[in-house]
């Protein structure tokens, strides 16, 4: 199912913007007009067990590693390499979406993200942007809020 009918499916407000391609955050912040701090990185990690993990935080700001493994109790985490990421999500780089992905992933919500009533995150693909509300958010990943930022 593409991400438009899983929203539409949801019944969830949505708002996709247009922009040229990007990758990085921040260009596609800058591209489409939006403050940084609205636009946010979606994280595709992997515990100790391999268990994929999606941390969605603020785009002008960096993961914490250590807030992660504790906001998840797990021991360990790490990064996915960039070319394997698209296993998980089941999209390109700068396209992850905040919700509906190829594998069920533990999310977990930077707390300074809740502060607005919407936010922006990947569209599915690098020439959009998908803006949701926050608690659309976190109830169709039934996420976790916490500070995982440094």
């Amino acid at each position: 199912m593409k991400l438009e009918e899983y929203l539409k499916q949801e019944g969830v407000w949505y708002n996709f913007v247009d922009k040229p391609e990007t990758i990085h955050t921040a260009d596609a912040a800058e591209k489409a007009g939006i403050e940084l701090n609205r636009v946010t990185k979606a994280l595709v990690l992997l515990d100790q067990d391999k268990n994929p993990i999606l941390a969605i935080i603020p785009g002008d700001c960096k993961l914490s590693f250590s807030k992660v493994k504790e906001a998840a109790c797990i021991k360990k985490v790490r990064m996915v390499p960039f070319e394997e990421a698209e296993n998980y999500s089941g999209y390109l780089l700068g396209a992850t979406p905040m919700v509906h992905h190829k594998h069920k992933m533990k999310v977990i919500l930077d707390k300074k993200l809740v502060q607005y009533e919407s936010i922006y995150g990947g569209g599915g693909e690098r020439t959009k942007l998908l803006e949701l509300k926050t608690k659309e958010i976190i109830r169709l990943n039934d996420a976790v809020v916490a500070d995982i930022i440094e």
